[in-house]
């Protein structure tokens, strides 16, 4: 069985993401925000791809995985049925299933984790990313957290066991 990370950067120092990524031999970043920038110093995309490539890490964007705009705007302003409901309309779009298989065929070959700015998995749309994947390919899902040093939640198949149990299905 193969697992599937995710990470969030909010309140993440660069150093503290780069050792958490390196810690748990992540191969590939998979950025999966549909705007690849940030406020936060080290976390646009040419700054990160840049940092990570230069601890041995790959970076990819698969923008076509990242959330809408109106899902962005649901999510900031707390409609986080609505957000989902965006995100997985999305999700089901040919270009986003594309991207998934493109994402499926990269995690069959190396270790990687999907990228996107909330802290916690569960408040973000890369969980169900994650658990579409987890379905499609029987990944198990592992949540790390740069600010912690406590062992990574897992989950298999988007089912039990991680920050997103309950989190509708994508």
């Amino acid at each position: 069985m193969t697992d599937i990370f995710t990470i969030g950067y909010e309140k993440a120092s660069p150093d503290q993401f780069d050792r958490t990524l390196l810690d748990a031999n992540i191969e590939v970043l998979v950025d999966v925000r549909a705007v690849a920038i940030s406020r936060r110093k080290g976390f646009s995309k040419s700054a990160l791809s840049e940092r990570i490539t230069s601890v041995g890490i790959d970076y990819f964007h698969l923008k076509a995985l990242g959330d809408p705009k109106a899902g962005r705007e649901a999510a900031r302003s707390g409609n986080i049925p609505l957000f989902m409901d965006i995100y997985a309309t999305h999700l089901a779009t040919a270009e986003a299933s594309r991207a998934l298989t493109q994402l499926l065929e990269l995690v069959a070959k190396r270790r990687a984790a999907l990228l996107c700015y909330e802290a916690e998995a569960q408040h973000c749309h890369r969980l169900m990313v994650a658990k579409k994947l987890a379905k499609m390919a029987d990944l198990s899902i592992v949540e790390l957290s740069p600010l912690s040093a406590t062992i990574p939640r897992r989950g298999r198949s988007g089912t039990g066991g991680h920050p997103g149990e309950g989190l509708a299905a994508a």
